[in-house]
């Protein structure tokens, strides 16, 4: 069935690969992002802040499923706190528009590599990777509390980067996965495989779930 898909972050290196995927599934796709450039072909492309709630709750109307690959701001200030407060507006711009499906890609710092020990609170975790990794698990904990939207928080592998796309991958939970030499990594190809299989099939209702080789 061909879903009605407004992805937000649809220019950035994630966001622009669930694009192409979904549009080559036959879905149809809204690609917002603050400049309203298409990543792809095949998408219809609008311009939206989520700082502004009424525009958002504007261009997720009619829609079947919200998608978000937004990413924390890195321009240096601490992106925790502005980084939540798009995606609170995110979930009250569905609210408002009465789209209850929201798939959104997360982060992998608050995986754990141990029970109750996340991988951003390890010694060595890369300084400049913690403030975005922290962000990352305040949007985690903040969608544990939406009790009246359909979510789905996606985690990558710790390495997330462009590659190939195999569609050979294994999908987990709230725990770290790594291969057989210790590496926690996939492609951003495979992810993007592995996040609009989620939007398809809604197989973690209001859970987190992970993706690895």
């Amino acid at each position: 069935m061909s879903l009605n898909i407004v992805l937000f972050g649809a220019t950035g290196m994630v966001g622009s690969r669930i694009a192409a995927e979904a549009v080559e599934r036959g879905h149809r796709v809204t690609a917002i992002s603050r400049s309203g450039d298409s990543p792809v072909a095949g998408v219809t492309a609008a311009a939206a802040d989520l700082t502004d709630l009424e525009r958002t709750a504007e261009v997720i109307a009619g829609h079947d499923v919200v998608a978000s690959a937004v990413a924390p701001p890195r321009d240096g200030s601490d992106p925790r706190a502005p980084f939540l407060r798009v995606n609170e507006t995110l979930v009250a711009g569905a609210r408002r528009a009465g789209v209850g499906r929201l798939v959104v890609v997360g982060g992998a710092g608050s995986l754990e590599v141990a029970p109750g020990h996340a991988l951003a609170d390890q010694p060595g975790f890369p300084d400049a990777f913690l403030g975005e990794a922290l962000a990352h698990r305040d949007v985690l904990a903040f969608l544990r509390t939406v009790e009246d939207l359909d979510w789905t928080y996606i985690s990558p592998a710790a390495e997330i980067a462009p590659g190939e796309r195999t569609g050979d991958f294994r999908i987990g939970g709230d725990r770290l996965m790594a291969d057989a030499d210790g590496n926690s990594r996939i492609s951003a190809e495979d992810y993007a495989i592995a996040f609009v299989d989620e939007v398809e099939r809604d197989g973690h209702a209001r859970s987190r779930m992970s993706v690895a080789y």
